[in-house]
């Protein structure tokens, strides 16, 4: 499997065990909480899948980047938080940190 496939499924993982985070009430519920757990280590072994063909710079960016944009867009959709223009400003910067480290990181 493609290393960017590995990277893309640790995000959607990554994703999915912020969420039931959210709904684990501080661990106290267990099915979210087990959902946390298998989230995030399905996340870290896909990473590690990844960093066989991709340097560690750029996994972390776009898998910070595109896990801080995809928990936001849930916190939005399931969770009804609002979406300011500050958000969507700190959001924007993200996605440009991301572009400019991918773009810029491999020519230093």
């Amino acid at each position: 499997m493609p290393a960017l496939v590995y990277l893309f499924l640790a995000i959607v993982s990554e994703v999915i065990g912020t969420s039931a985070l959210k709904l684990s009430d501080g661990f106290s519920k267990p099915l979210p909480s087990v959902v946390v757990v298998a989230g995030y280590g399905l996340a870290f072994w896909l990473i590690a899948k990844s960093l066989r063909d991709i340097p560690i710079g750029t996994v972390y960016a776009i898998w910070s980047g595109l896990g801080t944009v995809g928990i936001v867009i849930v916190g939005v959709l399931v969770f009804e938080e609002s979406l300011t223009i500050p958000r969507i400003a700190g959001i924007a910067l993200i996605v440009a940190g991301v572009v400019m480290l991918n773009a810029f990181g491999a020519a230093t």
